[in-house]
């Protein structure tokens, strides 16, 4: 696996991202071309904040299409029901800083699926990267801002 260069997505995830490009390429690129349209039946383009307004628009949208044409190029679907003893991409894990209390569970993910509010961390982040490859009962530490943190792993599902 070469995890720098492949994206990491659920079965969820990948068909969502397909859906929001079939709706860009379909509906969204023919409601710019109307606006163009209509922009352009108002006369001096070099002046008419309509049409550029839509051009910028049109700019953004053809970017994310192809952000997202190459997402799902290169897409490696997670296989959810793998387990390991070990942690890796599409794992969850409980885990507790040293000294207190509070546990926290997270899921590993791709970078594209990586959302703080879920609870879902990228694997290459500070975070995700201490975590790979280790196992239930497995200490770790990581570099903070206000120093070195440790952390043990509680359960990994």
């Amino acid at each position: 696996m070469n995890q720098e260069n492949d994206q990491y997505v659920t079965q969820e995830k990948f068909e969502e991202l397909t859906k929001e490009l079939d709706h860009l390429r379909s509906t969204r690129r023919r409601e710019i071309a109307e606006q163009l349209e209509y922009a352009r039946s108002l006369g001096d383009l070099s002046e008419n904040a309509e049409y550029q307004e839509a051009r910028e628009l049109q700019g953004a949208t053809e970017g994310r299409i192809k952000q997202l044409e190459s997402i799902l190029t290169t897409a490696q679907i997670l296989d959810k029901s793998s387990k390991s003893n070990e942690i890796h991409i599409g794992s969850k894990v409980t885990i507790v800083k040293v000294g207190e209390k509070d546990e926290r569970e997270y899921e590993i993910v791709g970078s594209v699926e990586a959302n703080m509010r879920e609870r879902k961390i990228s694997h290459m982040s500070p975070l995700g990267m201490a975590m790979v490859g280790k196992k239930k009962g497995d200490s770790f530490d990581l570099e903070t801002p206000n120093g070195i943190a440790k952390y043990k792993i509680i359960k990994i599902s």
